[in-house]
């Protein structure tokens, strides 16, 4: 199981056989992709008064009754955060915990019955960095094997750019050193594992491993800071005790991060803001800030993010557009101008490349093959990174969402699984 911030893939595989991935028959279409992603309601016929779905049910969800919903995406962020106690939905709170049990419940659910008899083995992707500020690696695997206790009989933990490293294998002919580079929605990780030739005794060995807590999320939020937030009063003031002051940033901070957006719909954050708005500067811009968040728009704004995102990695300019609670924005952004706007994030993620490198004990004319995986492996700018390091010769790219799931399940038909494990 790839648990991904964003998107969470399955695949099952008995012995002797190539893992093959879960399907999940969706509201529109059968995927093998299913969004880490919940929403609740109140429902009197649900023992507990609140309802929940996961997935593209969820959206689903959502999207039928915003109003009455509360949706939360990329939870999986907040796993290490020691900040992050509780999350409160309606009148219950729930740990990170509880709605990791909930999320694979409603996954179970919906796999058709094929994740009813989950085997004796189930191998689950961690990755090598945890997401946040000043991660907690301990509490994250704490929760971890909370979310995950009775799911299955034997728990293994792998390294996500491992098990992708293992799907990547089955290109290779010859022996190579190869680095592999996960690009997901919270971290970005890497390792480096030297191959043997198909048909080795021992064909891999891990060398080294390192990551960081910037990825795809951290892209979609230059674009949100800069096309959005001002409009919703970023950077303007408000007066207090006849002194002005800037609206504190925490607001705009929480609005950044889906795993706490969701949660700022709650009667103190929204009477705060409405204070705010009486001595705001700029209280049209509160105001918007205030319906975007009462109405439950985060989805639709940060899919329109997600679309322009995605945009500029096959064009060189596109047009963010959302319209909604008073907010109608239509902006021109080119490739350039967003690469400027992600370049700090990008030098960091060079220089945590370099600490694979020297976690492994190797150089980049060391390496004779990357490998790259997940979402945000597609910007052009993330690419461009091991062109020029390593030649762009030695690079290759697929399966962006389905190699590290392929990779896990190959590696819980080995023996030796415990000894991949962390």
């Amino acid at each position: 199981m790839d648990f991904g911030t964003t998107n969470t893939v399955v695949a099952v595989s008995q012995p002797g056989e190539d893992p093959r991935l879960l399907d999940f028959s969706a509201p529109v279409s059968t995927v093998d992709v299913f969004r880490s992603a919940l929403c609740f309601w109140e429902d009197d016929t649900a023992s507990s008064g609140v309802a929940v779905e996961a997935g593209p049910w969820a959206i689903a969800e959502y999207l039928s009754y915003p109003a009455g919903c509360r949706f939360i995406q990329s939870f999986k962020s907040v796993a290490a955060s020691s900040n992050f106690d509780r999350a409160a939905i309606f009148e219950q709170r729930y740990t990170f915990e509880a709605l990791g049990r909930a999320f694979l419940g409603e996954l179970t659910k919906h796999a058709g019955g094929e994740l009813d008899d989950r085997g004796s083995r189930i191998v689950v992707g961690r990755p090598v960095a945890y997401a946040g500020g000043s991660p907690d690696p301990p509490l994250a695997r704490q929760r971890y094997d909370l979310m995950f206790n009775g799911f299955g009989a034997e728990i293994h933990y792998v390294y996500e750019p491992l098990a992708a490293a293992f799907t990547y294998a089955a290109r290779l002919t010859d022996e190579a050193t190869v680095l592999v580079a996960d690009f997901g929605g919270g971290t970005s990780d890497f390792s480096i594992v030297h191959m043997k030739a198909p048909g080795a005794p021992q064909r891999f060995t891990a060398l080294g491993h390192a990551g960081i807590g910037i990825a795809g999320d951290d892209f979609d939020f230059r674009l949100l800071d800069h096309l959005v937030l001002p409009l919703l009063g970023k950077g303007s003031e408000y007066r207090s005790f006849d002194k002005s002051l800037v609206i504190p940033g925490s607001y705009f901070a929480d609005f950044s991060n889906w795993s706490r957006l969701a949660l700022m719909r709650n009667r103190r954050t929204m009477d705060e803001l409405r204070r705010l708005q009486r001595q705001a500067a700029n209280p049209a811009a509160i105001a918007r800030l205030i319906a975007v968040v009462d109405n439950e728009l985060g989805y639709p704004l940060y899919d329109a993010i997600g679309r322009a995102k995605r945009a500029l990695s096959e064009n060189e300019a596109t047009t963010f557009r959302f319209s909604g609670a008073g907010l109608e924005i239509e902006a021109e952004v080119t490739r350039g101008i967003f690469e400027n706007w992600i370049a700090d994030d990008l030098a960091r993620i060079e220089a945590t490349v370099d600490a694979a490198l020297v976690a492994s004990s190797v150089g980049s004319g060391d390496i004779d093959r990357v490998f790259l995986t997940g979402g945000s492996s597609l910007i052009p700018a993330v690419r461009e990174i091991f062109a020029r390091r390593f030649g762009a010769n030695r690079v290759a790219v697929g399966g962006e969402l389905t190699s590290i799931a392929r990779g896990l399940a190959l590696i819980g038909q080995r023996d030796d699984v415990a000894e991949w494990s962390t």
